[in-house]
């Protein structure tokens, strides 16, 4: 009898010590009321979610949903909604502009990186670093910094804009989405 409490004590403690030191597989966050697929593409996940209404609509009318849909890996800093709201008024609609295509399709590849940048990924490039920034250099050719602060992920573009990655790790079939709470601005 001593042997099997012994027995069963020890299983237990194996399974709650590996259950607790295992990688936990999460389904990917829901991302403006909506699933994030790891099946689909960057532009079929982003279209489902209520809060990148805005961001679709500049990807569509900057031609660059077929890019988007591509194989990639791309790692897109998504603003929502109200990220966009926070520009000046009529930014937006004026980049929206079909005269204004070039400008807005520089900003929207301001936001997206060659490569599959995980939050994980962009921390260890950081801590690497002599002065804590993981640098990287935009589809646009723009730089873009981020950094660990407080427990979160922040995204320094080069006019000065901060960014704070809201939800990381956005898994896509093309790479990997972080919502962010700013449009980051091109200079």
């Amino acid at each position: 009898m001593t042997n099997i409490k012994c027995t069963s004590a020890l299983a237990l403690g194996l399974v709650a010590t590996l259950g607790f030191s295992a990688p936990a597989f999460a389904a990917n966050p829901m991302v403006g009321g909506a699933p994030m697929y790891e099946s689909k593409n960057i532009v079929e996940n982003a279209v489902n979610s209520a809060d990148h209404t805005t961001l679709v609509a500049a990807v569509q009318a900057a031609g660059l949903v077929e890019t988007l849909q591509g194989p990639g890996p791309f790692t897109v800093f998504a603003p929502t909604n109200t990220a966009f709201e926070m520009l000046p008024a009529g930014t937006v609609e004026t980049l929206l502009k079909p005269e204004n295509k070039a400008m807005l399709t520089k900003v929207l590849t301001a936001h997206v990186l060659a490569g599959d940048w995980t939050a994980a990924k962009i921390m260890q490039k950081a801590r690497a670093s002599s002065d804590g920034l993981a640098n990287f250099t935009t589809v646009s050719g723009d730089a873009l910094s981020a950094r660990m602060k407080d427990g979160m992920l922040y995204v320094y573009d080069e006019s000065g804009t901060i960014a704070r990655v809201t939800i990381a790790d956005v898994d896509q079939s093309n790479g990997v989405i972080h919502v962010v709470d700013h449009v980051l601005v091109p200079k």
